[in-house]
C-alpha cells in the first residue's frame, strides 16, 4: 500500500493519520477537508466558543511530523475503485479512510437560520447573541439547550420550541427528558413543547398552527443528517450513513469508514449503531486503520457523550433502547440525580448522569462489563454503583 486518502479533515480523519503512522505505515498520505481550515473539535462549538471563551478549536496535532499533504477547500464528488473524484481532480489511492461526517438539517423558508456545525458557524452566532437580542432556538435537543445556555448568559431574550412533548424525547425518550424541562423555566427560558415549526420567514417562526414568533436570530438544531451523498452511484452501501462491518470496513475492496458518517455492527448491543458524539471520531479510526492495513481490530465500544447546560453536566453512557427505565435519586428534589436503563436480566444497558460524575463512571464500567446488578441497592444513589453488583 502505498497511498492511502482520508476524506474529511475533522476530528475523525485527523486520528485516521495518527493511527497510520503509529501502525508503521510509511506510505503517501493525502487529507483533504472541504473547509478552509486546520482539523479543529466540534465539541467546545456549542461550549467554550459559542461562550466567548475560546476562539479556535485546532486539534493539537503536528501534521508536519506525521508526513501528510493537507488539502483544504477540497470536496469529494464520487468514489470508483482504486480512484476519488475530488473538486480539484481525481486521486488515486491504494487506501481509503471516510470520515466526512455530517450536515446539519436546515428548515423550509427564506428567513435566514443558523446552524451549529463549523467554527464559522460558531463565531457567526457568537457574534449575533448581542444582549435584547429575541433569539428563536428550534429543536430542544443538546445542540439546543447549550445554544439556549450561552444566548441566555449573552443576555438575549429566548424561545426554544421543539415538535416533541419534551426536552431530548428523542435522545433520552420522553419520561427522562421531561426531567429537564424546569431547567429552561429557571434560566428564563420560553419553552413551548409540542409546537411545530411550518416555515422560517423574515423575522421570525411561523408555526403550523399559524402563530407567529418573532425574532432577531433563528438557530435550528434538529439533528444531522450523513455527509454520504457523494457516495451514491459507488460500489459502498448507503444506508443513513456507511454501511460497515465490526471492522468499519465497508462494501468496497480497501475502503473503511470512521466517525459520524459510518453506521457500523455492534456485537456488544446486537444491532446496527450510528453515534454522531466526539467519542467515536476520536476512537473508531484506530480501529477502521488497522482494519485498512490488514490487522485484526473490532470496534465495539459503550457510546459515551457530554453536554453542558443550564450550569449542569449531563453524562451519557450506553445504549438504552427496550431497557427499563429507573431513576437513581428524585430530580424534583434532588440537583443532582442519574437515570439508569436495565435490560431483562437486570444488566445495566445505560446510565444517564445529571452532576454525578463518579456514577457515570463506574456504570460506564458496569455496561462495559456486561454485569447484573441488584436494582434495589442501585435506585439508592447514596450506594456506589460499584457497590450494587
Amino acid at each position: 500500500m502505498n497511498h492511502v486518502v482520508v476524506v474529511g479533515a475533522g476530528l475523525a480523519g485527523v486520528r485516521s493519520v495518527e493511527a497510520l503512522r503509529a501502525r508503521g505505515y510509511r506510505g503517501r498520505v493525502t487529507l483533504i477537508g472541504e473547509e478552509a481550515h486546520r482539523p479543529y473539535d466540534r465539541p467546545p462549538l456549542s461550549k467554550a466558543v459559542l461562550l466567548g471563551e475560546l476562539d479556535s478549536t485546532v486539534v493539537d496535532s503536528d501534521l508536519g511530523a506525521l508526513d501528510v499533504d493537507l488539502r483544504t477547500n477540497v470536496s469529494a464528488k464520487g468514489l470508483r475503485e482504486g480512484a476519488l473524484e475530488t473538486t480539484e481532480g481525481e486521486l488515486e489511492y491504494d487506501g481509503l479512510v471516510i470520515a466526512t461526517g455530517a450536515t446539519p438539517v436546515r428548515l423550509r423558508g427564506e428567513g435566514a437560520q443558523h446552524v451549529l456545525r463549523t467554527i464559522d458557524d460558531s463565531l457567526a452566532l457568537r457574534a449575533a447573541l448581542v444582549p435584547e437580542c429575541r433569539v428563536a432556538i428550534v429543536g430542544a435537543g443538546w445542540i439546543g439547550a447549550e445554544v439556549a445556555t450561552a444566548a441566555r448568559r449573552a443576555g438575549c431574550e429566548v424561545t426554544v420550541v421543539e415538535a416533541a412533548e419534551s426536552p431530548l424525547a428523542v435522545a433520552l425518550g420522553p419520561e427522562v427528558g421531561a426531567r429537564t424541562a424546569s431547567w429552561y423555566a429557571e434560566a428564563g427560558i420560553d419553552l413551548r413543547l409540542g409546537t411545530m415549526v411550518g416555515s422560517i420567514d423574515p423575522g421570525g417562526l411561523t408555526m403550523m398552527d399559524g402563530s407567529w414568533i418573532p425574532a432577531d436570530v433563528v438557530v435550528t438544531g434538529v439533528g444531522v443528517r450523513p455527509n454520504v451523498a457523494w457516495l451514491a452511484g459507488s460500489d459502498v452501501e448507503i444506508d443513513n450513513g456507511v454501511l460497515v462491518d465490526e471492522h468499519l470496513r465497508t462494501s468496497m475492496e480497501g475502503v473503511v469508514a470512521a466517525g459520524d458518517c459510518a453506521n457500523w455492527w455492534s456485537r456488544r448491543f446486537g444491532r446496527r449503531m450510528r453515534v454522531e458524539h466526539w467519542d467515536t471520531a476520536l476512537n473508531a479510526p484506530e480501529t477502521a486503520v488497522a482494519t485498512l492495513l490488514g490487522q485484526s481490530a473490532v470496534y465495539d465500544p459503550v457510546p459515551y457523550f457530554w453536554s453542558e447546560q443550564f450550569g449542569r453536566m449531563v453524562q451519557y453512557a450506553g445504549h438504552h433502547d427496550g431497557g427499563r427505565l429507573v431513576l437513581r435519586g428524585d430530580p424534583e428534589t434532588d440537583r443532582k440525580w442519574a437515570a439508569c436503563w436495565f435490560t431483562a436480566d437486570d444488566r445495566l444497558a445505560a446510565i444517564l448522569t445529571v452532576d454525578r460524575p463518579r456514577d457515570l463512571v463506574q456504570g460506564r464500567r458496569i455496561v462495559e462489563g456486561g454485569q447484573r446488578v441488584d436494582v434495589d441497592r442501585a435506585i439508592d444513589p447514596s450506594i456506589p454503583l460499584r457497590d450494587c453488583l
